[in-house]
């Protein structure tokens, strides 16, 4: 292959299917699942986030999960340069990298070769702003961002506080807005998007028993174990879906049914920020109902496609 080298990326919101679908894909199309999840690059968080189990990994090549410790911030741009690696490393060895998850912005930062800002963290500012955040709102704190850069502040939602304080972190110590500073490069590749969607009314039931499943299978005894490790409930790691409502029931003695019902609340709200996230920044998904998916003929499909983008190339 002389051309542009293939790359699939499937993605679509939470519980929708994809961990399913990508693996029988890999096993059609002898491609590798590159994770594309914000909370899966976490040891130790397994039942939380829905990481693939040991038997589902066994079945294809998985990367980019277990990455970190829960007390590792791990940036946008150590993702970036991990998912490019690995990307690079399938595509030499004639293997074809399937980008998989819910994170738009990892999505999109390897997708369109986001240039991201190499501005170390500041725990001092950070907590500076965190302390503002709560003593004055996250919506104060978005209002600093918009008054600095507006284009950041538009693309982030003020609930979203780590991005918020990312975004000022990069402008008061660079003097430059982050949106400016991110810079697009997209890379040399032939990318087929697919796009996993559902209802509403189907989608929302199916995640809020998809919660109570966690449940059941030790979600309270996972974040017991986080907990108990040392692993503070204000991490990053720790505001993924779940994590902060249990870990409330285990320190502040909520209810469990009401951190359970709390749960489901912001999983149905982040669902929503996720279709506005692709909407936002699609280029070009081909969309399916998750509940009506040939897999058979869509692998045939994706193969036809990037052997004609090939042969194209090589003429």
């Amino acid at each position: 292959m002389t051309g542009k080298a293939p790359l699939l990326i499937l993605l679509g919101a939470t519980g929708v299917g994809k961990t399913r679908l990508a693996i029988q894909l890999a096993r059609r199309l002898e491609g590798e699942i590159i994770g594309a999840d914000s909370r899966q690059i976490y040891r130790y968080m397994d039942i939380g986030t829905a990481k693939p189990s040991p038997a589902q990994q066994a079945l294809a090549p998985h990367h980019l999960i277990n990455m970190v410790a829960p007390d590792h911030n791990l940036s946008l741009a150590e993702y970036q340069d991990a998912a490019n690696r690995v990307i690079a490393d399938c595509q030499r060895r004639g293997k074809l990298p399937m980008l998989v998850g819910g994170s738009g912005q990892y999505i999109s930062a390897v997708e369109e070769g986001w240039s991201i800002p190499r501005v170390p963290p500041d725990a001092n500012l950070r907590a500076e702003l965190e302390t503002f955040a709560e003593q004055h709102s996250p919506v104060a704190l978005h209002e600093r961002l918009r008054q600095v850069d507006p284009a950041a502040a538009e693309s982030i939602h003020p609930n979203n506080i780590r991005r918020v304080i990312r975004a000022l972190e990069v402008q008061m110590l660079t003097g430059a807005p982050i949106s400016q500073l991110q810079i697009k490069r997209p890379p040399p590749w032939h990318i087929f998007r697919l796009g996993l969607q559902l209802p509403r009314e189907i989608l929302y039931p199916r995640v809020d028993a998809r919660v109570d499943a966690m449940i059941a299978a030790g979600f309270v005894e996972e974040v017991a174990r986080l907990l108990e490790m040392g692993f503070h409930r204000r991490l990053p790691s720790m505001s993924g879906l779940g994590y902060g409502e249990l870990a409330a029931h285990l320190l502040d003695g909520i209810a469990l049914d009401k951190a359970i019902e709390r749960t489901k609340f912001r999983t149905h709200d982040f669902i929503r920020r996720q279709d506005v996230w692709f909407r936002g920044h699609d280029n070009g998904t081909v969309w399916h109902n998750a509940a009506q998916v040939d897999v058979g003929e869509l692998a045939a499909r994706l193969a036809d496609y990037f052997k004609q983008a090939v042969d194209t190339d090589d003429r």
